[in-house]
């Protein structure tokens, strides 16, 4: 069985093949997938790949995990639809008992053990605020127990040498030595071309003053990618994207020294928002592997080095006029970090 604590990639990987190879193939051949559709050649092309070679194992244990969750994502998109219906207004942050409460009675319905499968994992893997939850009930059920990930070693694309005959080098030998004797009877037959009066270019500053520099080119403002789940609820360019807020971020695990303090307020950068909810990048002052350094950290007022991490989380939007804005990307700033 796969460590259900460990990595959240592996949960997912896990998870498809814990699904069946029926399902993910029919969930695969339902994409669009043609060059001019609007995927990313790192998720479109292993899925193309999955699409016809039909090898779940080696799709779900090597694919990039882009490609993995992507898919992963479409399965879980209406399972996930029904499961935020039934926990109602705990959908954002269910504690443990609502959202087993929901899977049994998802499980009563019309959903299957692979819907809720899909729902956990896709969870567990996105680093929803429940994901905790999640974890354990994929460790708990026995029906939802994910299996091992195997070691899928990855073909080799050196191909032997081929043995080439003596014979055969003779005859390339003759070829290349026939082919120097055309090129060099044909220069000699060529007539001499007639010279033309050269004309004068104008001086490089007058060419240089015409043509417009670097910096006469506005920088564009990169638009952040949302997924289809995170699209449906945000608006990617609310006019308070882009903005630092000192907003009140749940924790990841619960601190069993403090259990009564489930989150703190921390500065967070905007992605997208609407009138209810934002979704945000919150920064810390420790470095971690889902984090990167926060460039204006001191521009926006903050009085040490900070990271701002990969993962978005959703924070409450109920009293907007209430927000405590520290200050506002550049374009610049915003660029790199999307």
């Amino acid at each position: 069985m796969t460590d259900i604590s460990g990595s959240a990639n592996n949960v997912v990987r896990a998870a498809l093949l814990k699904i069946g190879a029926d399902a993910v193939l029919a969930t695969a051949d339902s994409l669009d997938l043609r060059a001019h559709s609007k995927v990313s050649a790192v998720v479109g092309v292993p899925l193309r790949q999955l699409q016809q070679r039909r090898d779940v194992e080696a799709f779900a244990t090597s694919a990039p995990i882009a490609a993995v969750k992507g898919l992963l994502e479409v399965m879980a998109l209406a399972p996930l639809e029904r499961i935020i219906g039934l926990l109602g207004d705990h959908a954002d942050t269910p504690n443990y008992e609502q959202l087993s409460a929901a899977v049994d009675e998802m499980l009563a319905t019309e959903s299957t053990n692979n819907d809720v499968i899909a729902v956990l994992a896709f969870a567990v893997g996105d680093a929803f605020p429940a994901a905790p939850y999640c974890r354990r009930l994929l460790a708990e059920r026995e029906e939802f127990a994910l299996p091992e990930l195997p070691d899928v070693a990855a073909p080799s694309v050196l191909a032997p040498p081929r043995e080439v005959s003596a014979e055969i080098r003779e005859q390339r030998k003759n070829r290349r030595e026939e082919e120097k004797r055309r090129k060099k009877s044909a220069s000699t037959a060529r007539p001499q071309r007639t010279s033309r009066p050269k004309t004068v270019a104008p001086p490089r500053s007058e060419i240089n003053a015409a043509m417009p520099t670097i910096a006469d080119v506005p920088e564009v403002r990169r638009r952040a990618l949302l997924t289809p789940l995170e699209s449906a609820r945000f608006d990617a360019d609310h006019p308070l994207a882009g903005t630092v807020l000192v907003v009140d971020v749940d924790f990841d695990a619960h601190d069993p020294e403090q259990p009564e303090v489930t989150s703190k307020e921390r500065p967070a950068l905007v992605v997208a928002a609407s009138n209810e909810a934002l979704l945000v990048r919150a920064i810390y002052s420790n470095s971690s592997p889902t984090r990167s350094i926060f460039g204006p950290w001191r521009r926006v007022g903050l009085d040490h080095v900070s990271y701002v991490d990969d993962v978005r989380v959703i924070v409450a939007n109920e009293h907007p006029e209430t927000l405590h804005r520290l200050a506002v990307l550049t374009t610049a700033e915003w660029n790199t970090l999307f």
